[in-house]
């Protein structure tokens, strides 16, 4: 109960436990023709007489404030709270996981649309309370921030929603989307209901009012979809970032008996957006993830009816996740598991069959989490981007395809976990008790329903590590001379010092999907600046923009194995100008109970040439297991940082 929550509360990033707490769907199972939101709340198992609760009379219950008694044990109420539990995880939690803290606003303001069912009377109200807990800035009607608008064609939405699971996915969307940008306008539109033709009008809608990214955190099977009306359907948007959640039922809804992939996740036109298991560090930082699969699973599966686009089946490893030239799901991830869930405000009440009234914070999971998560982050790389030719992208999903060679280190790549069924229950901490190979005999072939290294069905191409794997090649990096993105200009040979504009012949590539997963996480973090000096001479020497550092291939595939050594860390980069790169390894490690980087001998000096270079550290020297960060400075500009883990 929530009195527990308190006394015996995780850190934020722990998983909440399944001995106080239980998890329930947000909306009772859609009928035909319509979708269900994919959102899944936490509430206390034991009942708790809560402050400001208070008995109805009996007449009020089944007002239409919550679901029929039919569909009730789908849709678990809320439970009232004056402030969040304890565990839950915060917009700086997420922001700080995902590297997106220090993020500016983009250049162009960017108007992120939420697409639901019903109505959330409340949803300004709500996130005016959520804002000021979070320190957020006030998103409102009246300073311009948040519009609320209903499907053309419908009648106004007012008063009470008809199913209160919907009301609480509103919040739920409309809180994470200006969580993590808060610089973006939000755009909530409501359809009159949740069929599929209402909710295809609102995503209309939500296009035609200027939206740039539109989250849609609800599906259902993709039986009877047809490739011809996809073609000129609703989510067929080029230039507009579409997200969708992949499901809550793990590989092909078998957790709900459906034996099919969630539509729109399935389309090819959007990104489709997988669930993950997220744990955070010291500091909050990103420490782990895994594919979500225990009281619910991330969706996913092939797709029987659209063919997979042009960029997913380009990828490496794409054949061996089985799916036959046909779309896989899902594209990218972020955190969906409710028990490492995020912290959500709605006041909209929710009558309990037993007559009780109840709302406030709450703690929420689930694909219709993660889907608003990545929406915001495409966001905050300023949208749809353009291509080097200056042409806005098309279909976003490519951006990531091309940047899981391109950029790398800027995606967390989850390379353990199954979203397949489990027959045997969860474990004390709410995840699958199947091991992974059990969750793998639940489908075939394993690479759609199992994480591995590079491309999988579960997590697509990862998790976020900052922007850079969300903006296109082109506006990554216009200036960073004649190499074409993920290429080389080398001269052979690995450094041992100083060199010139190559080195070693490695290319920066990520990891394949045959290949066993890698003990390594990258994340590139900006150092602290170094200032743009002058010459000898008293004249301004231009900085050197250094972008695009990762671990190359080769390095990659040492870390798998047991005692790399220095020598064997390629690593790659880009530069605006030609420069003398200084090259530093630090190792985290622990004095008198602190943690700090302390510097090896593995350093060197070298001289880049303009555009795209690879070299190696030297140095004979083991590595041990722990965490280890490289940085590379430049003479004139700022440094930047790739860590990565020997275990």
């Amino acid at each position: 109960m929530l009195v527990c929550a308190l006394l015996f509360a995780p850190a934020a990033g722990a998983a909440l436990s399944p001995s106080e707490y239980e998890v329930g769907a947000l909306c009772s199972t859609p009928g035909p023709g319509h979708a269900g939101c994919l959102g899944l709340r936490l509430r206390a198992k034991r009942p708790l007489a809560v402050r400001g609760a208070r008995a109805l009379r009996a007449g009020r219950a089944g007002t239409g404030q919550s679901p029929s008694p039919a569909t009730a044990s789908a849709a678990i109420p809320a439970v009232e709270s004056t402030e969040p539990w304890y565990g839950s995880l915060s917009p700086q939690n997420l922001l700080s996981a995902y590297s997106l803290s220090a993020v500016p606003p983009p250049a162009t303001q960017q108007t992120l649309a939420l697409v639901d069912a019903d109505n959330d009377p409340t949803v300004e109200h709500d996130l005016e309370v959520f804002d000021k807990k979070w320190a957020l800035p006030a998103c409102t009607t009246g300073n311009g921030c948040f519009k609320k608008v209903e499907m053309q064609g419908g009648f106004p939405l007012s008063g009470p929603p008809t199913e209160a699971g919907w009301a609480q996915e509103i919040a739920t969307d409309v809180e994470v989307a200006h969580g993590l940008c808060p610089s973006c306008r939000i755009l909530l539109v409501e359809a009159y209901s949740s069929s599929y033709a209402d909710l295809e009008a609102a995503e209309h809608q939500a296009e035609s009012l200027g939206a740039t990214e539109i989250s849609n955190s609800w599906g259902g099977s993709e039986v009877g979809e047809t490739t011809a009306q996809e073609h000129s359907g609703p989510f067929n948007h080029p230039g507009t970032v579409i997200t969708a959640s992949s499901g809550d039922h793990g590989y092909l809804s078998r957790e709900a008996n459906e034996n099919s992939v969630e539509y729109p996740a399935s389309s090819p036109h959007v990104v489709a957006v997988g669930g993950t298991r997220l744990t955070l560090g010291s500091g909050g930082a990103w420490a782990s993830e895994k594919v979500w699969n225990g009281y619910g699973a991330s969706g996913g599966g092939c797709s029987t009816i659209f063919e997979a686009p042009a960029w997913q089946q380009s990828v490496a490893g794409f054949a061996a996740v089985g799916c036959a030239g046909k779309r896989a799901v899902a594209d990218v991830s972020a955190d969906a598991d409710p028990y490492t869930g995020v912290a959500v405000y709605d006041s909209t009440p929710v009558i309990e069959q037993n007559g009780t009234e109840r709302s406030g914070w709450v703690t929420m999971g689930g694909t219709s989490v993660a889907s608003p998560v990545i929406a915001a982050t495409f966001a905050l790389a300023g949208g749809v981007g353009k291509e080097a030719n200056g042409e806005a992208v098309k279909y976003p999903a490519q951006t990531l395809y091309e940047n899981l060679v391109n950029a790398p280190a800027s995606l967390h790549d989850v390379v353990s976990g199954s979203n397949g069924k489990c027959s045997r229950g969860f474990n004390g901490s709410g995840e699958s008790a199947c091991s992974t190979t059990e969750q793998e005999a639940a489908c075939s072939p394993k690479l759609i329903c199992v994480a591995g290294p590079g491309y999988d069905g579960p997590s697509g191409v990862g998790t976020p590590d900052g922007i850079a794997a969300f903006e296109p090649a082109g506006s990554q990096d216009t200036t960073s001379g004649s190499g074409a993105p993920g290429s080389e200009e080398e001269s052979g040979g690995a450094i041992q010092g100083t060199g010139g504009g190559g080195g070693g012949g490695e290319s920066p590539v990520t990891q394949t999907g045959g290949e066993t997963g890698p003990p390594v996480t990258e994340t590139v973090e900006p150092e602290s600046a170094t200032s743009a000096s002058s010459s000898s001479s008293g004249s301004s020497t231009l900085a050197a923009v250094l972008s695009r550092l990762s671990l190359t291939h080769n390095a990659i595939i040492a870390l798998r194995r047991a005692h790399p050594v220095a020598s064997q860390m390629g690593f790659a980069f880009t530069i605006t100008a030609a420069a003398r790169v200084h090259v530093t390894l630090a190792k985290l490690i622990r004095v008198r109970g602190r943690t700090r980087w302390q510097l090896l001998s593995d350093s060197l000096t070298l001289t880049a040439a303009r555009g795209r270079n690879s070299r190696r550290l030297r140095g004979r020297n083991t590595l041990g297991a722990g965490r280890y960060r490289l940085t590379l400075a430049p003479a004139h500009g700022t440094a930047r940082s790739l860590s990565f883990q020997v275990r």
